[in-house]
């Protein structure tokens, strides 16, 4: 049995070129030290060193909630006008801005892109809806 779903996805897929970095908004924003608020970013993929040198860092072994802070500070390329982004910025950054970046991250580096597929609750139609810089609660 051929499934023709799956290869066609698959022949879309290697037409692409990859894609490593990806932009996004944040929900509320960074605020640096002069009280200048930074929302847009972006974040490459993940490599497997990234997800292996945080947990080396004596701050994740004692609170392994503090993985996703150590990871996204070294996986976040730019935020607003920054000079850099490190797990210091993102440990200074709102809850709801953390958790945005968070779910982001996983979007990312388990799909590969930003893009979900959704359907009509109305017509049940199924279509695609880009994620990367919106912001949330925006369609």
């Amino acid at each position: 049995m051929r499934r023709e779903g799956s290869a066609g996805a698959r022949q879309d897929r290697a037409e692409e070129p990859l894609r490593t970095e990806f932009e996004f908004e944040l929900p509320r924003g960074f605020v640096d030290e002069a009280g200048t608020v930074h929302r847009s970013g972006a974040m490459r993929l993940a490599t497997a060193r990234d997800e292996l040198l945080p947990l080396r860092d004596i701050r994740v072994r004692e609170n392994p909630a503090y993985l996703s802070v150590v990871l996204l500070g070294r996986v976040i390329t730019r935020l607003g006008t920054l000079p850099s982004v490190h797990d210091g910025t993102v440990e200074n950054m709102f809850a709801s801005d953390l958790a945005f970046l968070q779910d982001f991250y996983r979007q990312i580096n388990a799909e590969g892109h930003t893009r979900a597929a959704v359907a009509c609750p109305h017509c049940e139609q199924s279509f695609e809806v880009e994620l990367a810089g919106s912001r949330l609660g925006e369609s």
